[in-house]
């Protein structure tokens, strides 16, 4: 995993996944080398008994796998066929995406006259205007801003970096936060730590994930009614935008740092649907 730039969040499932499989998955320590197909195959069937969605279990037959043949290269175990054990399939869903008024209408809910509500306003424009990830958003550093390009460089998946755009009123909104605001916040911090972080919270200190997911919370509930929106449909939303308006599906896997274009693709599957719903809806002849 280490050689594929895994982030430590994918390394903690997979590490988890495999303390599973050999400790829960009816597997003792004592039979690890005489793993077979047949006992991946019984966790399996143990994780299915305990409701796990397919898409968890394809994850955990993935990870499983990988560290068999792994122990086998290494000469602790034989072969034991792990490949003729198939994946369940996984049903495609699309991503949950907000319409532009909807996304207008979060953008305008925090009350830019107050520091965190301005703080608020900057980072959820931030999030919409370059696609960002939250864990992306929280590290973004001053110096990794070039706001007279109006370009941003980010932290992504696997620690690979790449450079994507600021739109014009998220870069006017960061250098007011930054002139007005951050210092306001910085001096919140009883401990007196400086941080290199640009976004900080209501005590000087860097801001969370789960921060950035309460405020994001706070405002969609008061604009949308839908289920299961979170910071991450901003990012949908901005790659959903951005093919409506024409924008080529490789421009746009390289602004969200997707590895695989089939990835990106999925997209694509929303603006079909978006535009047989407006077909639907406004043509007469239905």
């Amino acid at each position: 995993m280490v050689n594929k730039n895994a982030s430590p969040l994918t390394l903690q499932a997979y590490r988890n996944d495999l303390i599973q499989f050999f400790e829960l998955g009816a597997v003792s320590r004592a039979d690890e080398i005489n793993v077979n197909h047949l006992t991946v195959r019984g966790y399996l069937a143990w994780l299915k008994q305990k409701n796990y969605s397919r898409r968890s279990i394809a994850r955990k037959l993935s990870a499983t796998r990988s560290f068999l043949f792994f122990l086998k290269k290494e000469g602790v175990i034989e072969g034991g066929k792990w490949s003729a054990v198939t994946r369940p399939k996984i049903e495609k869903n699309l991503p949950r995406f907000l319409y532009r008024h909807e996304v207008e209408a979060l953008l305008e809910a925090p009350d830019g006259r107050t520091a965190l509500g301005f703080r608020d306003k900057t980072l959820l424009e931030l999030i919409y205007a370059s696609g960002l990830r939250v864990g992306e958003l929280v590290n973004i550093k001053p110096s990794n801003l070039q706001l007279e390009e109006r370009l941003i460089k980010v932290l992504g998946k696997g620690n690979k970096e790449r450079i994507v755009p600021v739109g014009t009123v998220a870069a006017e909104l960061i250098m007011e936060y930054q002139k007005e605001v951050r210092p306001l916040l910085a001096l919140k911090n009883k401990e007196g730590h400086v941080y290199e972080e640009l976004f900080l919270n209501r005590w000087g200190n860097p801001l969370s994930d789960r921060g950035v997911r309460y405020i994001f919370r706070k405002y969609i509930q008061q604009v949308s009614h839908k289920e299961g929106i979170t910071p991450h449909s901003l990012r949908h939303s901005f790659a959903t935008h951005l093919l409506e308006g024409g924008a080529d599906l490789r421009v746009v896997q390289e602004m969200l740092g997707h590895v695989s274009i089939s990835t990106t693709q999925i997209y694509t599957h929303i603006t079909r649907e978006r535009l047989s719903e407006v077909y639907h809806s406004a043509f007469p002849r239905k």
